[in-house]
């Protein structure tokens, strides 16, 4: 059920291993999908689900995005049908050793970070889950003696027996509430799927700092070898003085500092840690590790500079869709910050960045069909507020309230369907909009 990545691979992969598959789509399926399904004489419907087809299934592949109220998932399950993810099927049919990332901020970057760190040293790896090709899709050549996966609470869901060689939590706060009922535990739960098969060779790695994880950690009988991580001292990788320490790594351990990295940022840190903590784990060598550091290249639309006008830097931080990753955005700069946020609210609380917004911020842009929440939470708190539905005008708005060396930061804490076709298609028009400004500048210049 779904035509996506997830679920095409999953298709592609369940007609390799000789199922006889159906694929249904309430939606519209992409031309490349469609390709794929022709190509491989897989049947497909969209725009609808035919029920009795579907429920005559024995095992049906939830894409990750269909939640469980979904109807036609609830009369599944009352007729007992295993409903599982892609990469819960995915991971039967491979030898290879998982990585698994998950949290609610950071897990692309740390995903990347770690597959970068493995493929630089040599080693035979290939990247899937919520990032990049399907894990399933790569699994019918399984080619790779490892795989780093990033992994979602809705995937988690589907989990029953996956069971990676390393499991990392990064950290878990409030996103998503609407398909959790507005509970914490609820996500908080799914997350946690990733630690129930974790055996005594495995490897557990988690940020003690966050206290969500530190308290469901605790409740846990976790019986693999655990890993722990701090911005303090008393974890197993913890950051003093501006280095990264890594005690258990060797006999005496061994340092690096952050400013021989390429990423910015206590957040990144956490993100740093964990991957270089995975990629120990893996048998990396210190080596390897400190030449990867330095040249990786993180993926767009997260603290991505773009550039400058008039010695005001323009970031892009589309990828931050909830409040926490907004958080960890305004933390990163020491400039005062001209902020354009807004969208679809996720069931954001907005007191829990109130006190950053008020040190750093001198202006917010607010970007969206619908900016009431965001307007009522800091209408009082910032004295420049304004409000547009254009990406266009929220990036000369902005600029109007920056002077030479201030920072102007798309960080939106919501979602991007209102205006927006993704996170990357905002993120995509800023950076455009802002490239456009800098021309009118240089044109103005040039007269």
């Amino acid at each position: 059920m779904g035509a996506g990545e997830s679920g095409t691979g999953a298709a592609l992969l369940a007609k390799a291993k000789g199922f006889d598959v159906f694929v249904s789509d309430n939606g519209t399926i992409a031309e490349k999908y469609r390709l794929d399904l022709e190509g491989n004489n897989i049947p497909f419907e969209e725009k609808k689900h035919s029920e009795d087809r579907i429920l005559e299934s024995q095992i049906i592949i939830k894409s990750p995005g269909i939640p469980d109220t979904v109807g036609i998932i609830q009369k599944a399950v009352e007729k007992g049908i295993r409903i599982i993810d892609e990469i819960e099927f995915a991971a039967h049919y491979t030898t290879a050793r998982i990585i698994a990332i998950t949290g609610t901020n950071g897990k692309t970057t740390t995903t990347l970070l770690t597959y970068h760190l493995l493929k630089e040293a040599g080693w035979n790896v290939g990247l899937a889950g919520n990032i990049g090709q399907s894990l399933a899709k790569q699994v019918i050549e399984d080619k790779y003696d490892w795989y780093v996966v990033e992994i979602s609470s809705f995937q988690l869901e589907g989990t029953y027996t996956f069971n990676p060689y390393v499991g990392v939590i990064l950290n878990i706060t409030p996103d998503h509430m609407d398909r959790y009922d507005h509970k914490l535990q609820n996500y908080v739960n799914a997350k946690f799927r990733l630690v129930q098969n974790l055996g005594a060779e495995d490897h557990f790695i988690y940020y003690q700092d966050n206290d969500v994880v530190r308290q469901e950690v605790d409740k846990h009988t976790i019986s693999s070898h655990v890993h722990s991580l701090s911005l303090e001292h008393g974890a197993s990788a913890y950051l003093e003085d501006g280095d990264m320490i890594f005690d258990k790594a060797a006999e005496d351990g061994f340092r690096i500092a952050l400013k021989d990295t390429v990423l910015r940022g206590k957040h990144n840190a956490i993100n740093m840690m964990a991957a270089v903590q995975s990629a120990l784990t893996c048998g990396v060598s210190e080596e390897w590790i400190r030449k990867g550091l330095k040249t990786f290249v993180n993926a767009p639309h997260r603290l991505e500079y773009v550039t400058s006008i008039n010695n005001v830097d323009f970031v892009n931080d589309s990828k931050a869709t909830n409040v926490d990753a907004v958080g960890y955005a305004l933390e990163s700069f020491s400039e005062p910050l001209v902020w354009i946020a807004g969208g679809v609210d996720k069931g954001n609380n907005y007191d829990l960045i109130m006190e950053t917004v008020n040190q750093k911020v001198k202006a917010l842009i607010c970007l969206g069909k619908d900016n009431q929440k965001l307007r009522d939470a800091f209408h009082e708190e910032i004295i420049d507020l304004l409000e547009t539905d254009n990406m266009k005008d929220a990036v000369k708005s902005a600029m109007t309230y920056a002077h030479e060396h201030d920072v102007i930061l798309l960080s939106p804490a919501c979602a991007s369907f209102d205006l927006f076709k993704s996170y990357e298609d905002r993120g995509e028009q800023f950076k455009e909009a802002v490239w456009e400004l800098k021309q009118g500048f240089e044109n103005q210049v040039l007269s």
